[in-house]
This record gives C-alpha cells, structure tokens and sequence, in this order.
C-alpha cells in the first residue's frame, strides 16, 4: 500500500519566513506584532454558548446502527452502562452523535471556479477540495479544469442505516486525504471513515465515528480523530458529553489503538486546569478539529514538541495542545489570543501557525505564534475591502513559494497570498443550491500539491 508523508509538512522548508512577511504585511491590525497576543474584550466576537455551536453547525438526528448501544465503549467504570440510560440520555447522545454542517448557507456570489490566476506568482500545482454539495473530493488544476473525481454515498457504503432529517453530515466528505497512486481516505463527519481506490471502489470502511482530520504515516498507518457521545459520571452525573480520541487504524483500516483526549488533559500536570475550569461539562465538550504529527524540528528550543507527539486544535476549549499518545497527556497548551480556532500547523522555522475564526467581529485571522515564548508575532485579518470571514472551518497552508492558501469556508472561498499580500489565485466554490442557485456550498478545504505530485492516474491527464 503506497503511503505519503505528511501533506502540511511536505515541501514547505523555505516558506516560513515569506508567511510570516505575508501576514504581517496584510494585517489589518495595529498591533499585529508583538505582545501576548491578549485583545481587549471590545474587539472579540461574542461567545457563542455550546448550544449555539450546534445551531450553527446544525444538528443532524441519526437512528444508530444494530447493536450500537452495546457496542458502546466503555474505558472506565464511572461511564453510565447503556442499558441504565434514560431515554432523554439515548435522544441527547443520539443528537451530540449526530453534529453536522451545513451544505449551503451563504448567499452565493455571481463568480464561479478560478476568477483568478497569477501565472508567474502563484504557487503551480494542483488542488484537491472537499465540500458541502456531496460526498466527493474533486482535483482539478490552476485553472479550475476538473482533473478526477471521487465519489461514494454513505448509503452506498451502510445500506441498511436509517438516518433522520433531509440535511445530514453523511451526505458530504469534511475532510479528504490522497495518496499518491489516486487511493484517497474520506471522513463522514462524526460517522465513519473511508478507503476508495482512484476508480471510488471501495477498499475498506471503518464506522468509527471519524471526524475533522486525519494523517497517514509513513508505515501506511493512520491517525485520525474520532468521538463518543455517553454519560461519564465523573464529569457530570446524568448529562451526556461527546469525548474525543485519536485512534491509530492499520494500512487495512483496522483500530490498532485510541487514546482519550479527556483523559490526556486529566493527566496532565500542568494543564489539567484547562479542563477543570471548563463551565460546560456536556455535549461538545472538545470539538477538536485538527491533528498534526511532530517531526521534532522544535524539539531542541521547546523540548514539548518531541517528534511523534500530536499538535491538536481543540475549538471548544479555545487552545491549540501537544499530546504524548504513549504517556496520554497533554505536555503544552496555548491559549489567548483567539477563538474558535482551526488548522494548527508547525511552520518550518519551528513558529505555528492558526486559523483565528473569531478574531474580531465579522473578522477571521490567520496567526503566527512563536511555541517558545507563546506570543503572538503576526496576522493576517483582511481588509475593508477585501473583508475575511468564516464563522466555522477553514484552513491555512503554507506553500514552498512563500504563498499562503487559506480556505474560507463559509463564504466557499479560497485564496492564495503571496508574500507581499497581493491576492494571486481566487476560486469560489461552483457548487450552488437553492431555486434559483442562491447558496454557495461550504468549502471544507483546498488543499495544494506541488507539480511534482503523481497525477498520472487522473482521468483528466489520461
């Protein structure tokens, strides 16, 4: 089985020092630079409760699959046994299961496809997106010409599961992975996960209630993020919760391991407060939304962020950790400075980088922090004119050429900078609903893979 190396890591050695140009010469702030990263109340977005996070992420209702509530794991002996749950409990774990998105919600702009295309600037490649129209991943080149396209229905794959309500998370992919002979992975947000070949044949499916993101390892494994809706009576007496994993799957899609990331930060010395002072102690209690595997290149300034450790974005806490899977425990938080957040990675120079959703109001961010001080060094926030704005999703790339990709979900946007801020490639999502094409899909992602990247195997190139 052909495995890649990480996709965010890959090609991206000389790239840190041109973001962290590009953001702070696009910032729309005054103090993009400098400081703890700390704002004054007055230029956040308001909170939004737990409750108003499934609103916005609307809520998905899914009768489960025979024998599911037996087959409900139970890692400690304080989790309230499934035959001993109320029914308000199953209808309340029922709905956390169920957390989904929106397949189009903004008003669509007249632009379609590429509207944009700096030749001699932009970074050539290709780009793989996932999003909110159906459950597909489609590659297609600069110019917005569809190269491949995958695509599997989650009926196709569970025939005999019933799920409720005509909006659902398994009616779109919310996160994809290609490999490099064409073999992509795909996540059914909070369902399942999915191995098809470049022909969409299935290889093998893992209904492990996978979600947000994931990353193959060079051994052919495969990490990925995963939930559990149940009543831990050590967290709250009779309310359900959703607690998050990392589970580790083999090349053939079968669990090896998975590792609580409640009980990470329960273990945690230092930064177990970060859960203790957590108000909400139901539903989405995590939300993590994204995963990275260290390589270590930090590892001599900031001994926390060893090679083989997990850099997470957990939105429901507001902070960005590191994890040691094998002590499972949280070894480094940072929080402050933003919320909501999505897509941590690890630059080259050892800085990370984040995408802030709530920067300020009607205003996203991507952030640059240095891990050894934790401050914040720059942003970049749009403009006036050229507003930037995604209340949920999004993602942020660092490419080799010193461009940044970011991907503006909600408004089904993406855009890549160049260093000097100046916009040189523009795509909006093509995919529109509604009676007369009035909504835009959410872009999950778009993702850039460099010219070197095998492509041979697409229809589009055959």
């Amino acid at each position: 089985m052909a495995t890649v190396p990480c996709q965010r890591g890959a090609g991206v050695a000389t790239a840190a020092i041109a973001v962290l140009a590009l953001v702070a010469a696009c910032s729309g702030r005054d103090d993009a630079a400098g400081g703890s990263g700390s704002r004054a109340d007055s230029t956040r977005a308001a909170r939004p409760s737990v409750d108003e996070i499934v609103d916005l992420q609307r809520v998905y209702y899914r009768d489960g699959l025979p024998g599911r509530w037996a087959g409900v794991r139970r890692d400690t002996e304080d989790e309230t046994p499934a035959d001993e749950l109320t029914p308000e409990q199953r209808e309340e774990i029922r709905r956390l299961e169920s957390l989904g998105y929106v397949s189009g919600s903004r008003s669509a702009p007249e632009w379609r496809n590429v509207v944009r295309h700096d030749r001699d600037r932009a970074w050539a490649g290709v780009n793989l997106y996932t999003s909110g129209h159906g459950p597909e991943a489609v590659l297609m080149d600069m110019d917005g010409r569809v190269l491949h396209r995958w695509a599997r229905a989650y009926r196709e794959v569970w025939p005999d599961t019933v799920l409720e309500r005509s909006e659902r998370s398994e009616e779109h992919w919310r996160r994809a992975w290609l490999y490099p002979n064409g073999d992509l992975l795909a996540i059914f947000e909070g369902l399942a996960l999915i191995k098809l070949d470049r022909d969409s044949r299935v290889l093998w499916a893992n209904h492990c209630r996978a979600h947000h993101d994931l990353e193959v390892q060079p051994d052919g494994d495969i990490l990925v993020l995963a939930r559990e809706a149940k009543v831990l009576r050590r967290v709250h007496p009779s309310t359900p919760l959703l607690e998050d994993f990392v589970l580790r799957l083999g090349p053939d899609g079968r669990e090896k391991s998975r590792v609580s990331l409640l009980e990470c930060f329960e273990n945690s010395r230092e930064y177990r407060t970060i859960w203790d002072d957590r108000r909400e102690r139901s539903g989405d209690v995590f939300h993590t939304n994204s995963l990275e595997v260290l390589d270590g290149r930090l590892a001599a300034r900031v001994p926390e962020f060893a090679a083989g450790r997990l850099l997470l974005s957990v939105l429901a806490l507001d902070a960005v950790a590191v994890v040691d899977l094998a002590r499972r425990e949280v070894v480094w938080a940072l929080q402050g400075g933003f919320e909501h957040q999505h897509d941590a990675t690890l630059l080259p120079d050892g800085n990370l980088m984040l995408l802030d959703n709530y920067h300020a109001p009607g205003r996203s961010a991507v952030l640059v922090f240095d891990p050894a001080t934790k401050e914040l060094l720059s942003a970049y926030t749009g403009s006036d004119a050229d507003p930037f704005y995604t209340r949920t999703c999004g993602t942020n790339q660092p490419l080799p050429n010193g461009s940044l990709l970011v991907t503006e979900s909600d408004n089904g946007r993406a855009f890549e900078l160049a260093p000097d801020g100046t916009k040189v490639w523009e795509f909006y999502n093509p995919h529109r609903a509604g009676e007369r094409d009035e909504f835009i899909a959410t872009l999950f992602e778009v993702r850039r893979f460099g010219p070197d990247f095998p492509i041979d195997w697409a229809d589009g190139v055959r």
